[in-house]
């Protein structure tokens, strides 16, 4: 069940009113709650319910141990298993057949025939984002930022939340817990907010990316040896541009979903291609995951206190890990690494670099933020190559025949209607998340009528700008 679908609309029609209905009996609310979202859910596997219940349940129960044990030993010990448990069924369902055909292909390379076999199952929609919950519960009752849950539906719920649940943003039980413990309060709700973010986000997703996808980018990469220099540039753009108005849009959505629903999330995006530099960029783009890669991976290996080439590493090996996580595949730990490397040469630069120094005043003078502008962007873009290619072969054939090609004289075949989208997409990416909160603001203030009218009519354009057989919100694979 797709956010733009006629399907969720109708699916929201229903659980939107019974959530305020029962919004003074709360516990009977937030099981209606879990029960939608089990239902959202099984529309995309009914088998996977069980595997979204076990692992509530055994984060639920681990919370429980570890929040009841003053033995610190015994704690860590409970936090170890804990973490290991929600990883057993990540790497199981989605780097095992990786893991599997690198060591057949090692094996091969030696002359060792090997039969690793295959796991036989698809990989279980959103079971990345349904880990990083687990993991991030338990480890939050370890560290004693929240207090370990007696109610099994709020855990069930804290894990399930349909808005965030296949696509993010990430949640952490601390800001989500809390929300849970009384009645929502109808004044706290973001109605013209939540209603743009919504509306913004359909017209990100629906108008922008897919159009853009299909009529542009998914031919260019598909067979980049048929197309010239041009266009291969324009369509390296134009998938940056894609990748962030279908993961911003789902990511907006779903905030304002849950808004309406009396629940907030944090904010996942913040004009992130408008960074000065890729640490910048990281505190810009997918915000959630930046933060909870820091706070779960990055701090636990040590982060910057164990001196400056040990740092490097943390910061290597993080987005290495980062990357893996995205996908099953050599293109996204080249992707991982690309940007770790990226981060440890800015550390170095900034930290050999005499703060009064003639090549700072430059880095700072407005020349200079140009060109820091320029040299993020581009590596960024260059590195969506890779995220984007079906392999790591893929992406390095791409990017040498942008540069082999140069010169060549090959017109350029995108269409007006591309470059209008393209277009769309950068303004999209120009609002800054204040504005949503402005317009929402004198939104509120028009009359009824006429805010059901104007959603009304803006659903029924999107859904008329609709391509026929949409795809799935990238993140969806992740």
């Amino acid at each position: 069940m797709l956010f733009p679908t006629i399907e969720f609309a109708l699916f929201f029609m229903l659980v939107l009113p019974c959530t305020w209905l029962l919004n003074r009996r709360n516990e009977l609310k937030k099981a209606m709650l879990v029960v939608a979202s089990y239902v959202f859910y099984s529309f995309w596997s009914v088998p996977f319910l069980l595997l979204l219940f076990l692992s509530s349940l055994f984060n639920y129960a681990f919370g429980l141990l570890i929040g009841g044990s003053v033995d610190p030993k015994l704690r860590k010990v409970l936090t170890g298993l804990a973490v290991l448990c929600n990883l057993v069924p990540l790497c199981f369902f989605k780097y095992y057949d990786f893991v599997a055909a690198q060591l057949q292909t090692l094996a091969g390379f030696f002359g060792v025939q090997m039969e690793l076999g295959s796991t036989g199952f698809a990989v279980p929609v959103a079971i990345s984002f349904l880990t990083f919950h687990g993991i991030s519960y338990v480890v939050d009752v370890y560290r004693e930022k929240v207090r370990a849950t007696r109610s099994l539906v709020d855990l069930l719920l804290y894990i399930s939340f349909f808005p965030h649940l296949v696509a993010g943003p990430i949640v952490r039980a601390s800001e989500f817990l809390d929300q849970l413990a009384r009645p929502s309060n109808p004044r706290n709700i973001d109605l013209g907010g939540s209603m743009l973010l919504i509306l913004g986000g359909l017209f990100k997703k629906v108008v922008v990316a897919s159009h853009l996808s299909i009529l542009f980018v998914d031919p260019v990469f598909t067979n980049p040896q048929a197309y010239g220099t041009v266009d291969l540039i324009l369509a390296m753009y134009a998938y940056a541009l894609v990748i962030y108005c279908d993961f911003s849009a789902y990511t907006d959505i779903a905030i304002g979903v849950a808004d309406l629903l009396g629940y907030k999330f944090p904010r996942n995006f913040n004009q992130p291609y408008l960074a000065l530099s890729l640490q910048e960029f990281w505190h810009r783009w997918h915000i959630t995951l930046s933060t909870w890669l820091r706070d779960y991976l990055y701090i636990p290996l040590g982060g910057s206190r164990l001196g400056r080439w040990l740092t490097y590493r943390n910061l290597i090996l993080t987005m290495v890990l980062g990357g893996l996580w995205h996908g099953a595949g050599l293109q996204f730990i080249v992707w991982g690494a690309l940007h770790g490397f990226g981060l440890a040469a800015e550390r170095l630069l900034r930290e050999t670099t005499d703060e009064a120094g003639r090549f700072r005043r430059f880095l700072r003078g407005e020349f200079g933020e140009t060109v820091r502008w320029l040299a993020v962007f581009h590596f960024v873009c260059i590195a969506w190559v890779f995220f984007r290619s079906a392999d790591a072969t893929g992406a390095i054939d791409y990017l040498a025949t942008i540069v082999f090609r140069i010169g060549d004289g090959a017109p350029m075949t995108a269409s007006p209607l591309v470059l209008v989208l393209m277009a769309a997409g950068l303004l999209t990416h120009l609002m800054p998340p204040a504005g949503y909160a402005a317009d929402g603001e004198a939104f509120r203030k028009v009359n009824l009528g006429a805010r059901v009218a104007f959603s009304t009519a803006a659903i029924w354009a999107v859904i008329m700008l609709a391509p026929s057989g949409m795809a799935p919100f990238i993140y969806f694979q992740f």
